[in-house]
């Protein structure tokens, strides 16, 4: 995952040194020179003659908010003298919020050329980059003002905004270049979408289905806002393709900061700042539902209301950071390099939302840019989380291995104790051999060399065992000075050779012991068939202690069976 970060990173990069090193024209997005706008409602009665005959109607000082919404003409500037006065012109400007446009070429001869759109029609005008577009061939005569008709215009952010003049050499580069960019960034998106999707689904963290879905969010934002979505659909009205923009930023928005929530360690969120979280969370969510429902009716005031929500998230943002900087979180700085630059996009877009800024390509495409920045450094992030998950999950693992363990072990000897020997032994397919053994006159070796030399003796007797019990066997300690051997009877070893070892074994103080073993030959499919092996096999070892100890006694199989 990080060598593919960073190959990511180094085409990011590479792909912006090539973007930089376009003409600055170009870089604009949309390209051309830009014009002057001079703004008039509409009036009952008028014509295109009419409006161009009486330009002292135009108001060319107030900004175009001001105006509210409505319907309106809005009047070029004289058009720059271009290079070949044969050449077709482009005129560009930015896809706001209309119902109906129409745009007029006005001749140095007076002859008028236009377009008149519905709302359909207008997509079918849009370039990459959200740009609208009209073509218009001059037919010997220079091409002097151009006259946009607008109709229903909502006005959030201008009525004619970008406007610019170009040719088809710069249109058709811009559209080259933004193909690149966009395009990069819905495969870098949807890349990652199927590589933590498929994470999720071995892994099961939370964050990183969150992050599934802020990517799917971020393609469709990219479809929408880039124009790409007009050419796919090409019957989408242009108001639904703004509209999609809206929901999938929305959502992608909740998206990011469910993301937020379960991204860091669950001390760090508990009490209010996640109650703040899942409130903004559920404000991004419903607008979204809002404005698929009911955004043409009521566009105006649900873009005051996601306008100031983006306000919202920055500041809840901001605050997780500050209690996660509280809490000595691991992955604050991850966190903070992956969602700096969306968060300080966030800020410059709310201001542009809200007509504190003036509009730019730039801005307006700062979603995506940031958005880029941060699917890379947060995929870094999302690998850095994992492999600390992963280790946290291996040390727990290793730590109930070792709970396991001990709980299943005799302290003392390390060998199985009686109630993991049992739970092992029970159940177990065919007959059994069961040899119990217990060590002779141990009381007399306690009282000779002490407890502590007692359980020393115990501990190189469990040794003894275990180093010639064959592989499948079972060893446990019964209690104390109690041991049991359990096998299929080809696999037992010769009690006689146990007893040998036994008793050659160098102990405390040149100690010398001995033990009795007890066999018995049966079924072990359950607690009643153990009980009555258990039973005839203690009582071969009291025949084997009665006949004189240091040897080994057996059950008859009749009995065993």
């Amino acid at each position: 995952m990080v060598s593919t970060c960073r190959t990511l990173w180094i085409a990011l990069l590479v792909a912006f040194g090539a973007f930089c090193t376009t003409p600055a024209r170009a870089q604009a997005g949309i390209g051309g020179a830009p014009l002057t706008t001079c703004v008039s409602r509409v009036q009952s009665g008028d014509t295109v003659r009419g409006v161009l005959a009486d330009t002292g109607r135009f108001d060319c000082s107030t900004r175009q908010i001001a105006f509210g919404r409505g319907d309106y003409w809005v009047l070029s500037g004289r058009l720059p003298a271009p290079a070949d006065p044969a050449a077709a012109i482009r005129v560009r400007q930015v896809s706001l919020w209309y119902d109906t446009m129409a745009v007029y070429a006005i001749a140095a001869d007076g002859r008028i050329a236009g377009w008149v759109d519905d709302n359909v029609g207008i997509g079918h005008h849009i370039q990459l980059g959200a740009i609208l577009e009209h073509r218009f061939i001059p037919n010997g005569t220079p091409i002097e003002r151009v006259l946009w008709r607008v109709g229903g215009s909502a006005n959030l952010r201008g009525i004619v905004v970008g406007a610019r003049v170009t040719d088809d050499v710069e249109s058709q580069h811009s559209n080259m270049l933004l193909a690149a960019f966009y395009a990069g960034f819905i495969g870098l998106c949807a890349g990652l979408l199927f590589y933590n999707f498929a994470l999720w689904r071995v892994l099961r963290h939370d964050f990183q289905i969150a992050y599934c879905g802020l990517l799917a969010c971020l393609m469709i934002y990219a479809l929408s806002s880039s124009g790409t979505l007009a050419w796919l659909l090409p019957d989408l009205a242009n108001n639904r393709r703004i509209l999609t923009s809206y929901v999938a930023l929305s959502w992608g928005m909740a998206a990011a900061l469910v993301f937020c929530a379960c991204f860091f360690e669950r001390r760090i969120l508990d009490g209010w700042p996640l109650r703040l979280i899942q409130m903004v969370i559920a404000i991004f969510g419903l607008l979204g539902v809002l404005l698929m429902a009911i955004g043409p009716l009521a566009i105006i005031p649900l873009d005051r209301v996601f306008s100031l929500t983006m306000f919202v998230a920055p500041v809840a943002v901001g605050l997780v950071v500050w209690r996660a900087w509280r809490r000595r979180s691991n992955y604050l700085w991850l966190f903070a390099l992956s969602w700096a630059a969306p968060m300080g996009m966030l800020v410059v877009r709310s201001l542009y939302n809200v007509n504190l800024l003036p509009w730019s390509f730039w801005i307006d495409n700062s979603t995506t840019v940031a958005m880029c920045v941060e699917t890379l450094t947060a995929s870094a992030a999302i690998a850095y989380r994992i492999r600390v998950l992963s280790h946290e999950r291996d040390e727990a693992v290793r730590q109930e291995a070792i709970s396991r363990e001990l709980a299943d072990t005799d302290p003392l000897t390390g060998l199985l104790n009686r109630r993991a020997f049992l739970s092992r032994a029970i159940a177990a397919p065919g007959p059994r051999t069961l040899m119990l053994f217990d060590i002779d006159h141990f009381k007399q070796v306690n009282d000779t060399i002490g407890h502590d030399g007692g359980d020393e003796v115990l501990r190189q007797f469990a040794r003894t065992l275990r180093l010639h019990a064959p592989p499948g066997v079972l060893v446990a300690r019964m209690g104390g000075e109690e041991f049991a051997l359990l096998g299929e009877d080809s696999a037992m070893p010769d009690p006689d050779m146990l007893l040998a070892n036994v008793r050659a074994q160098r102990l405390p103080f040149d100690l010398r012991v001995t033990s009795s073993v007890g066999i018995c030959h049966g079924p072990l499919l359950d607690e009643n068939d153990w009980k009555r092996l258990y039973r005839l096999a203690d009582k071969a070892l009291f025949q084997a202690k009665a006949a004189g100890r240091d040897r080994a006694g057996r059950a008859p199989l009749s009995m065993a069976a």
